[in-house]
């Protein structure tokens, strides 16, 4: 069929399509479409890209298929083809089962210039991951969080346009880092209902980018992010030793922020102690304001387990609830975990909720909560003292035989007592590539099967690191 039949084929579609979604989602993801031909009962439409693609076959590939029959017939095949800027590849891979016939990639050459979607994608499609029951009402202020806090609140009145861009905030595990980042997210959103805000973990993220490397989506992915206005992402430190996840974020970091959109970035640590991150990202990091959260002082526990008393509709005495805010001092998920156990205990055993009750049950808690997170400094240091050299020695490219050991050993137990990739384990321990730290574990393992003194010597250290 010739391509004034196929646009008129393709007119009569759009104004049922029209009919059927809002005017800025049409404009959106169904004016960039170019219909393409029309043979054999196979009907293809050419689309800008593959995360375009996906998001048609997403949302619309029952509206289209719908409006396919109805207009050309019942038995017409919704097919694709893709606009890509890689002239490498003729075909496209993609996962899941396919909803469509097939999918055809092509280059630039041989279409027309098309609109990028990236640049206007719809609010009311666009999930921001936020989750809602994390608010400022709710994140209570303290000495602890009162910078972080007030940083927070006045980046959500105007984001992207105050000295906090970025805004890193570090400290230890259940500080409130990830409450504050939905918070300020669920605020600007509040305020700004038009605004693209994107909560992500670096877990996901560096998941996402490995996707886009597999399946040749790179430039889609990049053009997403990029497209976004306050960018949140958390737990960054899971980016170390992670190259090109790095060098991907530098550039969509530098593309929001010279355009004054807003990040927000959250760590377990300080910038400066972020070992396996390029200095131009550190660098980057420390442009905004950097804020640590410390543990909550007494008030804001108590302040904390009130309202989560309160929340829960529970009744616990005053001398009980002061009890534990004296004796679980470290973070609010041990707060709430108390008050869980609590009544627990009490329903299970038919106790009242007193102050004896409560002692035998933080008793309980506090040996969990008191057990160190092993982490690879941990490991290191251990494993130095344990073989008497100094923790700065594993940084340094000795080969002297007790160095090289107590190195290989810390590489070792930070595989087995840390979810860190065999890269970040390298990167913070002397620098070192995956193959190495392959290499160091197989090398432990063989030793402690025929070594009986050094499998002795691993086992006191494994138990000092469980202490």
């Amino acid at each position: 069929m010739n391509c004034h039949n196929v646009a008129k084929l393709w007119n009569k579609c759009l104004n049922v399509i029209k009919d059927n979604v809002s005017e800025i989602t049409f404009n959106t993801w169904f004016s960039p479409i170019i219909p393409y031909s029309y043979e054999n009962n196979i009907f293809t439409i050419q689309v800008p890209s593959q995360f375009f693609y996906e998001y048609l076959e997403d949302k619309f590939v029952d509206l289209l298929r719908m409006t396919l029959h109805r207009e050309i017939g019942s038995d017409t095949i919704l097919n694709y083809r893709i606009l890509a800027e890689n002239t490498t590849n003729t075909h496209i891979n993609y996962r899941g089962d396919t909803k469509s016939l097939s999918v055809d990639k092509i280059t630039p050459k041989q279409a027309n210039k098309i609109p990028n979607p990236f640049q206007k994608v719809v609010q009311v499609d666009f999930d921001s991951q936020l989750n809602p029951k994390y608010t400022f009402d709710n994140f209570f202020e303290g000495t602890s969080n009162k910078l972080a806090r007030t940083a927070g609140e006045t980046i959500a009145d105007n984001p992207g346009r105050t000295a906090f861009n970025p805004l890193f905030v570090h400290g230890t595990s259940g500080v409130g880092k990830t409450h504050l980042c939905h918070a300020i997210g669920s605020k600007i959103l509040e305020k700004n209902p038009d605004k693209k805000v994107l909560y992500v973990s670096a877990h996901l993220f560096k998941v996402q980018y490995t996707d886009a490397t597999r399946f040749n989506t790179v430039n889609d992915f990049i053009n997403f992010y990029q497209g976004i206005d306050i960018l949140i992402i958390d737990d960054i430190q899971e980016l170390v030793g992670l190259e090109k996840t790095q060098n991907t974020f530098f550039h969509i970091f530098n593309h929001l922020h010279q355009n004054n959109k807003q990040l927000v970035l959250t760590s377990d640590k300080a910038p400066s102690e972020l070992q396996g991150v390029e200095e131009r990202l550190l660098t980057r990091f420390r442009w905004g304001l950097t804020s640590k959260l410390e543990n909550p002082d007494y008030e804001l526990r108590l302040k904390i387990l009130e309202n989560k008393i309160l929340q829960d509709g529970l009744s616990i005495p005053k001398d009980v609830v002061e009890f534990i805010a004296e004796s679980v001092t470290e973070n609010v998920r041990d707060l709430e975990g108390i008050i869980v156990s609590l009544m627990a205990y009490s329903v299970i055993y038919n106790k009242e909720v007193d102050l004896a009750l409560a002692k035998r049950v933080i008793g309980q808690a506090i040996r969990k909560i008191e057990k160190k997170k092993i982490t690879i400094d941990s490991i290191s240091e251990i494993v130095c003292k344990h073989f008497n050299i100094k923790t700065e020695l594993l940084q340094t490219a000795s080969r002297k035989r007790e160095i090289v050991q107590a190195r290989q050993v810390a590489m070792y137990l930070s595989k087995l007592y840390t979810e860190m990739s065999l890269a970040q384990i390298g990167t913070i321990i002397g620098k070192k590539n995956h193959a190495t730290v392959l290499h160091a574990c197989k090398t432990v393992k063989d030793q402690i099967e025929v070594d009986k003194a050094f499998r002795e010597d691993i086992e006191e250290i494994e138990k000092k690191l469980k202490r």
